[in-house]
């Protein structure tokens, strides 16, 4: 897929994050009427086979029209009662309103954890295809009734950077209440300039982000600079684009302006350098003939195919695999924990269930998460560039 993915028709599976300012009247609450609208574009985009994800700030502003509080800055523990009175009003608001369509909302509260520590990620990541592959749309935000300022990632621009590359995604949006990147804050300098495209994100784009433009929200510039770091480097483009008109969705479609972020060009290179170099295998799993194959021709590592399981890793610690001889041909994220995996070892995946008390993943390593090591093998090879979008 190209880098200039502008058509919303074309994309496979989208990730949009939504202001809390653009959400919520600190007045009189939802914005029903804008909250309908963009509900009919995600249901436009169903229809056409699109995955949809949305990242929705607004628990705490609602929160805080619910019970009236104050303007001005909340003290934690206030910031945290607001958050749980508007995150369940949040959630009611969205089922409501996408119901129209027939489509089930499944609400997903996440912390910094969630996406940072490898288990919490694949157990995270799991959830959102499921959801995904039974229909719904995931309505996601950060967990603020119980994140605090050491544990939180404080705006969900970064957060929805990290769901397009845990679920993904081939495109971010980023509706806001500025229509795309200028070369300074354009409320404070008339003679700014828009910036239609943006191939890479370098220094000096970096030092065109502003600062933060709404009480209701916690991001500016800055955030979505870099959210656009975080998301195009995993091959994931990024829009940022005005949500204040009705239907932004079909806005950017029909051209309204907005700002393109070029995805990376060798996104999956960078993945499976991540996995083969930087983390330090926990354990090692030996594999026989047949294994060996499947894996060179793309496949899943299956427990059938593994002859023993050494070390003591936790799921979603990277393991070295290899052959008969011992010597590596793979590294990869373990599915399952090492007392786990050595019971299931040489097992079919069909076994799992009655083996382990629990229906487990039919793979030890899933192909998503695994990388080819052996000299000649570290570039990713054709197959692993067609599913890196939904790595």
């Amino acid at each position: 897929m190209g880098t200039r993915l502008r058509s919303l028709s074309r994309v496979k599976r989208v990730v949009i994050k939504i202001g809390s300012a653009l959400l919520v009247d600190r007045g009189s609450g939802i914005r029903k009427d804008w909250l309908d609208a963009i509900s009919d574009d995600i249901a436009a985009l169903k229809a056409r086979g699109t995955d949809v994800l949305v990242v929705s700030s607004g628990a705490i502003a609602l929160g805080r029209t619910v019970l009236d509080m104050p303007s001005g800055a909340l003290k934690l523990e206030a910031s945290q009662a607001c958050a749980a009175v508007g995150q369940i009003a949040l959630a009611r608001h969205w089922s409501e309103s996408l119901s129209r369509h027939q489509i089930v909302a499944g609400q997903v509260l996440l912390t910094l954890g969630d996406t940072e520590e490898r288990r919490r990620y694949l157990n995270a990541r799991a959830t959102l295809n499921q959801l995904l592959k039974i229909g719904a749309v995931p309505i996601i935000n950060e967990n603020d009734t119980v994140a605090t300022t050491e544990i939180r990632y404080g705006d969900n621009d970064r957060l929805a950077a990290r769901v397009a590359t845990m679920a993904g995604a081939d495109l971010l949006v980023l509706l806001s209440d500025i229509d795309g990147l200028y070369t300074a804050p354009p409320h404070l300098d008339p003679n700014a300039l828009f910036l239609e495209t943006i191939e890479e994100i370098t220094p000096a784009i970096e030092a065109m982000a502003g600062g933060a433009a709404s009480e209701l929200s916690r991001g500016g510039m800055r955030t979505k600079i870099d959210a656009g770091k975080i998301a195009t480097s995993a091959g994931c483009a990024m829009i940022i684009a005005s949500g204040k008109t009705k239907n932004p969705l079909s806005a950017i479609e029909n051209g309204a302006r907005h700002s393109w972020f070029a995805a990376s060009k060798s996104p999956v290179t960078a993945r499976k350098t991540w996995i083969a170099g930087q983390l330090q295998p926990a354990g090692t799993l030996q594999v026989d003939i047949g294994a060996e194959g499947a894996l060179r021709s793309g496949k899943s590592l299956l427990p059938a195919g593994v002859r023993s399981v050494s070390g003591a890793f936790h799921r979603g610690d990277t393991v070295s695999i290899v052959t008969t001889e011992g010597r590596e041909i793979a590294r990869g994220l373990a599915g399952y924990d090492a007392e786990e995996a050595r019971r299931i070892c040489g097992r079919k995946s069909n076994e799992i269930g009655q083996i382990l008390g629990y229906a487990g993943r039919a793979a030890m390593i899933h192909r998503d998460d695994l990388v080819m090591t052996e000299l000649g093998q570290r570039e990713a090879s054709t197959e692993d560039r067609k599913d890196a979008a939904h790595a």
